[in-house]
């Protein structure tokens, strides 16, 4: 066996099929909400008392950061992307693939980042389609890819308060 394959297994890129089973989901999902929902508010389908689905393009960031920008900010985010994703899997290379929390967090948050600038590349905006609210207040939609982010880097937060305790 090659000294490559031995230390990919050995390596935390092995957890990179993570990412894919985020990117195939999210962007199955997106394809079915664009392919069988109305776009806009107007159409969301109402779910539970405080959640909606809902079909609506993100031309920003997370919150709509920079949607009202004239179109420049799509490349900026794709860039980021591709910087922190491969600055993730160069990190996830050098953990040992046991490493499981962090390993899985770096996934998480590279196969949300890749699903986001699929859509950023391929439509130029960003799917969104879960409506959380309460009363008249909505957090702003947002989709799987968001959450796998966010998840992902909670965990790294959490990740860094837990190594302080164990020293």
């Amino acid at each position: 066996m090659s000294e490559t394959a031995i230390t990919f297994r050995q390596s935390g890129v092995r957890w990179l099929w993570l990412a894919v089973v985020i990117f195939i989901a999210d962007i199955s999902i997106k394809l079915v909400v664009m392919d069988n929902m109305g776009y806009g508010w107007a159409n969301r389908i109402e779910i539970l008392p405080f959640f909606n689905l809902l079909y609506v393009h993100n031309y920003g960031a997370a919150f709509s950061f920079l949607s009202d920008q004239a179109g420049w900010q799509r490349w900026l985010f794709t860039g980021i992307a591709f910087v922190v994703t491969g600055m993730l899997t160069y990190w996830m290379s050098k953990l040992p693939a046991k490493e499981k929390w962090n390993n899985i967090a770096y996934a998480m948050i590279i196969g949300g980042a890749v699903g986001n600038v699929f859509d950023r590349v391929v439509h130029g905006f960003v799917v969104d389609y879960l409506d959380f609210y309460w009363g008249n207040y909505h957090w702003p939609a947002f989709n799987l890819a968001d959450m796998a982010i966010c998840i992902g880097a909670a965990m790294i937060i959490i990740d860094s308060f837990r190594n302080k305790e164990q020293k």
